[in-house]
């Protein structure tokens, strides 16, 4: 399963576009729709368009299919896997791996996805309200 253009779109609208670099709120360079700046390309990307910004992130939403593909072991629609993509391309799998919302989607408690997706609304040690918009949207997206 690879992210529709829905998920991408989704993606794209709560990372936002922005053509240099910046510091996101949890202190890490990124450019581009959320794209992570290792230091070799601190110097490389200075400025980008939205076109290269988009090769970044589907090159990057690739390490989160991987993670939603391997870390959740129940079928899931496409509407789901697109939901989970944004969350963990947000998140990180690793965050993914640990978390309780993957053991709940796992074990099939439908009634504990949305408290436990819910929690992932913090950045830099304070609660977000940008974050608590985003996983508002993809927790919609994975209920249709």
């Amino acid at each position: 399963m690879q992210t529709s253009p829905t998920g991408l779109a989704l993606i794209k609208r709560f990372e936002g576009f922005s053509a240099v670099p910046y510091l996101c709120p949890s202190r890490i360079w990124t450019i581009g729709y959320g794209h992570v700046l290792l230091p070799a390309e601190r110097e490389m990307l200075m400025e980008i368009d939205e076109t290269m910004a988009e090769r970044l992130l589907i090159g990057d939403i690739r390490f989160a299919e991987r993670a939603v593909q391997h870390y959740i072991r129940v079928p899931i629609s496409q509407n789901q896997f697109d939901a989970l993509v944004s969350f963990t391309f947000n998140v990180g799998a690793g965050a993914l791996q640990r978390s309780t919302l993957r053991r709940v989607i796992n074990r099939g408690e439908v009634d504990e996805i949305a408290p436990q997706w819910m929690r992932w609304v913090w950045g830099g040690g304070r609660k977000l309200t940008g974050l608590a918009r985003r996983r508002a949207s993809e927790l919609l997206v994975f209920k249709e």
